[in-house]
């Protein structure tokens, strides 16, 4: 038998309605609802042919312990990209990444992927070890961005950042002392945006691998910001950058 995957939530459950139907095994969905998202659930499902079983929301909560919002579904793991080397091969434009070294919170994974997405990146990139890691509630705070949105874990995030230079990838690291302003760096061309995990930031060895680190300017009382928002400002500076130069 395939490997199970819990998804749930209606965002998770609809999108990789959309995107990816024959990768889902079965839905749950809570017998009762007949709002508009449940119906919408019913007929995608109908459309595409995937099994749907009403069942009763206590056993949906159970099942997604406690966050189920009336659906949950068994799904097959997707891949977009097996590996760097096939994304960067099949890229017609210049390569924009963004590198997450050490986040761990799976809500802020997900938060990222959609920012991800958002801003026009190609690929999410993160170590396999000691990082969230591309479960059910990272799928789930994506908002569907995970099912359009290629998750890369590399066994080594540091070699993978050399792999990334060998090929003329620029290395962006945020940093709150860093020697430019998000703005300031240029990133017409290829690029890899680094981030760190909120308070420790990124790790020595990620840092060095960095051809310039940025700062974001801050302008409050605050002196940080959460990872997920941190990376939706610098991917906005981006595509902002290369939109400009599209034109």
């Amino acid at each position: 038998m395939s490997q199970r995957t819990l998804i749930y939530g209606f965002h998770a459950v609809i999108s990789r309605l959309r995107h990816h139907p024959q990768s889902i095994q079965v839905i749950y969905l809570d017998q009762a609802r007949r709002d508009k998202r449940a119906q919408d659930v019913r007929k995608y499902a109908d459309d595409k042919g995937v099994k749907l079983v009403g069942s009763e929301a206590s056993r949906l909560k159970e099942m997604a312990k406690g966050k189920s919002q009336g659906v949950v579904a068994f799904v097959d793991p997707i891949q977009l990209a097996k590996n760097l080397d096939e994304l960067l091969e099949d890229l017609t434009e210049p390569a924009l990444l963004l590198v997450l070294d050490g986040v761990t919170d799976p809500h802020n994974l997900g938060a990222c992927i959609r920012s991800a997405d958002a801003f026009g990146a190609h690929a999410v990139i993160a170590p396999k070890d000691r990082a969230a890691g591309l479960g059910a509630v990272a799928i789930k705070a994506s908002s569907g961005a995970a099912d359009s949105m290629p998750y890369i874990p590399v066994t080594n995030l540091a070699r993978a950042l050399r792999e990334l230079k060998e090929r003329d990838i620029l290395i962006v690291g945020t940093d709150q002392d860093g020697t430019l302003a998000v703005n300031e760096a240029d990133f017409s061309g290829p690029a890899a945006l680094v981030l760190g995990a909120e308070g420790e930031g990124m790790r020595r060895l990620t840092r060095e691998h960095c051809d310039v680190l940025v700062r974001i300017p801050m302008y409050g009382q605050v002196e940080s910001l959460n990872v997920s928002v941190s990376a939706g400002v610098c991917l906005y500076e981006a595509r902002r950058q290369r939109s400009a130069f599209d034109k």
